[in-house]
């Protein structure tokens, strides 16, 4: 297919984007070599790119990546971190994280924004473990996830792979609750994690409804 307009192919804004765009507004420094995967639409890496030293947006979506690159951003085609050198200060994700079965799958690229697989975490788990070899000294990673998606799992796969984690922002929606975890590399002080960048206040928000 010509890669023309295909806005269906595209995850556009909801809840969870305007979630983790106000934890990453809160979150970005103006020295932080910056990393989005998953930009979609490109709303988040648009609303960064001046607050930030330099933004590099991906996408495996090649519909998502052209749309994300009318804004001026710098985007490359990729799943993960596949083709992308270098470390970063600063790495955000909203990742697909709805527990999807074979036949709920949806035809198309959009698949690969919602479909997490059995349990919802099989894109999570490989975003985790490749993670912190990409994040620079004092680095760190916002990770949008979902009630769904089975938090205390997310967490213990997080530490398993030598992270700390916070959850910096939550919001009730309809029929799950989405989350914001903050993720850096863990370092031992006397036996106990601890890490050295500053905590982010929870911020949460309750809706009733999509």
């Amino acid at each position: 297919m010509p890669l023309d307009d295909r806005s269906e192919e595209i995850y556009m804004p909801e809840e969870d984007t305007y979630l983790l765009l106000r934890a990453a507004l809160a979150e970005a420094g103006h020295g932080d070599k910056t990393l989005e995967i998953g930009c979609g639409s490109g709303l988040i890496s648009r609303e960064l790119i001046a607050r930030v030293e330099c933004l590099l947006a991906t996408d495996i979506n090649p519909y998502a990546a052209k749309l994300t690159k009318t804004g001026g951003i710098e985007v490359v085609r990729a799943d993960l971190f596949g083709g992308i050198s270098g470390k970063f200060d600063l790495i955000i994700f909203n990742p697909p994280y709805l527990p999807t079965q074979k036949e709920e799958r949806t035809l198309g690229w959009i698949n690969f924004a919602l479909d997490g697989g059995k349990t919802g975490r099989e894109t999570i788990d490989r975003f985790l473990k490749e993670l912190k070899e990409r994040l620079r000294s004092g680095g760190r990673a916002l990770l949008l996830i979902s009630s769904l998606t089975g938090p205390k799992e997310v967490r213990e796969k997080a530490m398993a792979e030598g992270l700390d984690v916070k959850e910096v922002a939550n919001e009730r929606c309809f029929f799950e609750q989405l989350l914001v975890l903050r993720l850096e590399v863990a370092h031992s002080v006397n036996g106990r994690s601890t890490s050295l960048q500053r905590s982010m206040p929870i911020q949460t928000i309750n809706k009733n409804n999509k």
